[in-house]
């Protein structure tokens, strides 16, 4: 593999990304939340910003687009949704795809925290940049979309394959571990999971990223079809558990 993943706070708890390949000299910015950090960390690691990848039209998430774009003459890169409100040049979907040097993204629709949001999923390496999609024991909350839209995003995020690294975009998981832990009581591995946060946490060490797998035993939006929950929190079906769940997050 010829990609070097850069991770770095900025704005008050969100992470950025630069994903760099050392073969072609191009990087990408995953969301643009601060266009002075940005450029900032891409000087010090002597990366040339070449490309930005928007996920959504969030300020957190496109708000640097206008000045990466002019100190660097980048191609921007994202879902339709942004253009309303910051420059966009390639607009992406769903089942298209983008490439750094030799690297291939998938686009993946994750509709539901915006309409239009996307993620990118990069297989060789096994990264997903999923933006406010899915968190570590979360997900985002449903802004613009419908339970039955989240839902199915997070069914294809779920079918991802098991080992791959989620990379989100801000450090909510201790929240996002007190609520799981009220919506799925008796889960020993969220119980493990939960503790391992509240240890990092304490020790100023962030908790994102971290593996698919382990979300899939912990989270409780990715289980709103399992039985247990179901029984729990009610629906008919699994978008139906999901929303309560949501409901319940929002107001936790």
């Amino acid at each position: 593999m010829t990609l070097e993943l850069h991770q770095f706070p900025c704005l008050s708890d969100n992470y950025g990304y630069l994903l760099h390949d050392s073969a072609s000299g191009e990087t990408t910015c995953i969301d643009t939340p601060d266009a002075d950090t940005y450029l900032r960390e891409a000087e010090a690691k002597g990366w040339r910003i070449t490309q930005i990848w928007n996920t959504h039209w969030h300020a957190d998430h496109a708000g640097g687009n206008e000045a990466i774009k002019a100190a660097t003459g980048c191609t921007i890169y994202g879902p339709q949704e942004v253009a309303a409100k910051f420059p966009l040049d390639v607009v992406l979907a769903g089942g298209d795809s983008e490439t750094l040097g030799d690297n291939t993204a998938q686009v993946i629709d994750v509709g539901g925290h915006t309409k239009g949001h996307i993620a990118y999923h990069l297989p060789e390496a096994g990264l997903a940049f999923v933006g406010d999609s899915l968190f570590a024991l979360g997900c985002g909350r449903m802004f613009e979309g419908t339970p039955e839209q989240f839902w199915a995003s997070l069914e294809r995020l779920r079918a991802l394959p098991a080992d791959t690294t989620i990379c989100c975009a801000h450090e909510y998981t201790k929240a996002n571990a007190a609520f799981a832990l009220h919506a799925d009581p008796g889960n020993d591995a969220l119980m493990d999971y939960a503790r391992e946060i509240e240890a990092k946490r304490a020790a100023g060490k962030p908790t994102v990223p971290f593996p698919l797998a382990r979300e899939l035993e912990t989270n409780p939006f990715l289980r709103a079809d399992d039985p247990d929950m179901q029984a729990r929190w009610g629906g008919e079906r699994p978008d139906e558990t999901f929303a309560a769940i949501r409901a319940a997050k929002d107001s936790f």
